[in-house]
């Protein structure tokens, strides 16, 4: 039970900093709207890479040693013997509790700036991802080989060789690696589908969007809202396949 409720907590925290990040840049007469153009993608991919650590370290703190806070992650440990499909299904959907939660938080913090902005896909972009260039195949291509990358990278941060090896890094660390590994596929990586890379990321927060009044809004765009969860779920697949292969795993 402790490592469900860590895992919902840790991903509310990681979803209240990345929509409030988002929201922060995007709403009318926010403190932070605008951003200083370029500026501001590098202040959004900041803001999810904080989220990522202080989630991992609140999923740890509440009982949830693994700190998953992705579904994603979750098959691929899965696949990896770590968890049952029973328990693996159940995280999966406290996940996605979570990031509605986390979504409802920065909501709430931003409350009356909602109304007020006009833009219906900006206060959509708050929430979750839609494609720069909407192409089915291209945008499923890009979230599956962004997510191959973290997964796979989060496998090399935690491997043996560099945690017991010639790295040596002290422990703890590994979750600060790993928010640099976010921040940096944010800024390389993020351009053509503001890379989901995570199902509970952009799922719980898009039905957040749907149920929370906000004045004007988008649709829900289930057309796109299948890409975010395909794409990661099938990327992890395919790192567990990558570091057996290379004997990572």
């Amino acid at each position: 039970m402790t490592n469900l409720l860590g895992e919902f907590i840790g991903t509310l925290v990681l979803l209240s900093f990345g929509v409030g990040s988002c929201a922060n840049l995007t709403l009318k007469d926010s403190k932070g709207e605008g951003g200083g153009g370029g500026g501001a993608w590098i202040a959004v991919t900041t803001g999810w890479a904080f989220g990522v650590v202080l989630g991992v370290f609140t999923a740890i703190a509440l009982g949830a040693p693994q700190a998953d806070l992705n579904p994603a992650i979750t098959l691929a440990k899965t696949m990896l013997g770590v968890y049952t499909p029973g328990h693996a299904l159940i995280t999966m959907l406290v996940q996605v509790a979570g990031g509605l939660a986390g979504a409802a938080v920065a909501w709430l913090i931003y409350l009356p700036h909602w109304k007020i902005t006009e833009d219906k896909a900006a206060k959509m972009g708050c929430f979750c991802t839609a494609p720069a260039i909407r192409t089915p195949i291209a945008n499923l291509i890009t979230e599956t080989v962004v997510t191959l990358i973290l997964v796979f990278l989060v496998f090399v941060i935690f491997s043996k060789d560099l945690s017991d090896g010639g790295a040596k890094f002290a422990t703890g660390f590994g979750p600060y690696l790993v928010g640099i590994l976010v921040w940096g596929l944010g800024l390389a990586f993020g351009g053509p589908t503001g890379y989901a890379i995570n199902p509970a990321r952009d799922l719980g927060p898009r039905i957040a969007h749907a149920i929370l009044p906000m004045g004007n809004k988008a649709s829900f765009d289930w057309g796109y809202a299948w890409i975010p969860i395909v794409g990661p779920m099938f990327g992890a697949v395919l790192a567990v396949i990558m570091g057996k292969t290379f004997g990572i795993l």
